[in-house]
């Protein structure tokens, strides 16, 4: 994936937490805490690539609400971000600007494509940038819970590092679009929350349930998101994203394979597959429903809930 070097990126879409509001050249976060084996079984089962916080209560898996509830980051500080991340040039040079670039899009793309297709206006919300640990309003996390939205609050909340343990714990391919497939899986739940339907599910677990459902929904809405990418403008009218490869697809593809409920547990769990815990859906739905929505580009065929089957 290659970032268009002209096209203007906007870092008020992010709000900079991770201390010092800013990195040195490379751009992935240091001493952000990381995900240990035990954290990223953790992560998988109840959160990754999915993790909104329950219904209208918003919270946290694993206990986490009980540190302490918050709407704000503790310290948030643009200033370094915006100094260095002003254009795509800058994206294809560090890998913060690049996700500035890819929340930017991502966010650009729902505003137009929401309002024309379920007649419903789309609320642009920041992607909260964290080392180590955060305050938000589904409760304080730490970098082990992995990337989530938070319903409550309307952020999204992510610890860089995250995308280093992609590739060391799960064996991913990794990329510049294995990021921002994890992005738009993230603001595909905002979407969801945005039409209600995240409020209105049960959180059971199971092959067949509403939160598998619900995930594989996000995983659809990222791949709508990708169909667009190369045309979505930034503000000065030039593409956020100037090509996306075969090869991009299939990075996001073997990352899906990965995240599922099925790889998880025979690969980081005892060995064996309980369906009946699944929250995600199998690597075989998710990378399912991302082709489905990148090909079809069309949030209507995104619907899992009425589906006849989940694949």
């Amino acid at each position: 994936m290659q970032f268009n070097d002209d096209a203007q990126l906007d870092t008020s879409q992010v709000q900079d937490a991770r201390g010092g509001g800013g990195l040195g050249r490379g751009g992935l976060a240091v001493g952000g805490g990381g995900l240990g084996l035990v954290g990223l079984i953790v992560v998988v089962l109840f959160n990754v690539l999915g993790g909104g916080g329950g219904g209208g209560g918003g919270s946290l898996p694993g206990g986490l609400s009980s540190l302490g509830q918050g709407s704000n980051p503790s310290s948030v500080d643009n200033t370094d971000l915006a100094s260095e991340c002003k254009t795509g040039a800058d994206a294809n040079q560090r890998s913060d600007c690049a996700i500035v670039a890819d929340i930017d899009s991502i966010q650009a793309f729902w505003t137009k494509e929401l309002p024309a297709t379920e007649r419903k206006q789309y609320t642009k919300v920041p992607t909260v940038f964290f080392t180590g640990q955060v305050s938000t309003g589904c409760g304080a996390a730490d970098a082990g819970v992995g990337p989530f939205y938070c319903p409550a609050d309307k952020k999204v909340y992510i610890d860089l590092s995250f995308f280093d343990e992609l590739k060391t714990q799960f064996g991913a391919k990794g990329g510049a679009f294995v990021n921002a497939y994890v992005l738009a899986h993230e603001y595909g739940h905002h979407v969801q929350d945005l039409l209600g339907i995240e409020s209105k599910i049960d959180r059971s677990t199971g092959a067949n349930s509403d939160s598998v459902k619900l995930e594989l929904q996000a995983d659809c809405f990222a791949g709508v998101w990708a169909n667009h990418a190369t045309t979505v403008p930034a503000a000065n009218g030039r593409p956020f994203i100037e090509n996306l490869t075969q090869a991009d697809i299939d990075a996001a593809l073997d990352t899906a394979g990965r995240i599922g409920d099925d790889w998880i547990q025979s690969h980081l769990g005892s060995g064996g597959v309980d369906q009946s815990k699944f929250t995600h859906g199998s690597s075989a739905q998710r990378q399912k429903w991302f082709d489905t929505g990148y090909k079809g580009g069309d949030p209507a065929g995104c619907d899992t809930f009425s589906a006849s089957s989940l694949g």
